[in-house]
């Protein structure tokens, strides 16, 4: 049950209504197609990197609503370059070489929109697995915000005082 607090009163809410009332999504493993879908038809989209994010999950991070994008301070925040393990006759092999090399320039497109750096640093980055902590991810554009302490409003509700830390009369 959580209890929101507002200037008309109080209002209860199960947990799963209150998660569908701000569309908040909890991504917790891989990255497949019903579950970016869902992700990206919810507008704005807040995102909030609580563990890792990468690659693709760091994509849907910088995706975010511009000043909705934060990470917890000890997050990991990783970009690369798309793989993948194919085999087989020479003629597959070029067409998919071609096909991941169209992905490669189109990732690099979507990270310089959301981030606002070069295409060519968005590359030169993306060229190996690279790490970053909170403060590089908001550095480079990733996230807006590290969140270093949890908002007071969060703290009111749920010690049920309004304004008024715990313990206080």
């Amino acid at each position: 049950m959580v209890i929101e607090h507002s200037s008309r009163g109080e209002r209860a809410y199960d947990i799963f209504s209150r998660l569908l009332k701000e569309r908040i999504i909890c991504i917790n493993g891989p990255i497949n197609d019903d579950t970016a879908h869902v992700v990206v038809a919810q507008s704005p989209i807040n995102t909030i990197c609580l563990g890792q994010a990468a690659p693709m999950a760091s994509l849907l991070l910088a995706a975010g609503a511009k000043g909705e994008r934060k990470s917890l301070p000890n997050a990991t925040i990783m970009i690369h370059q798309p793989s993948g393990g194919y085999s087989g006759q020479a003629k597959d092999m070029t067409i998919h070489t071609k096909q991941i090399v169209r992905v490669w320039d189109a990732l690099n497109e979507l990270y310089s929109k959301h981030t606002g750096q070069p295409a060519d640093v968005i590359q030169k980055n993306m060229d190996r697995d690279y790490f970053m902590t909170p403060t590089e991810a908001k550095e480079f554009g990733i996230i807006d915000d590290v969140i270093d302490q949890r908002p007071t409003s969060l703290v009111t509700d749920a010690v049920g005082n309004e304004g008024k830390g715990k313990g206080s009369p």
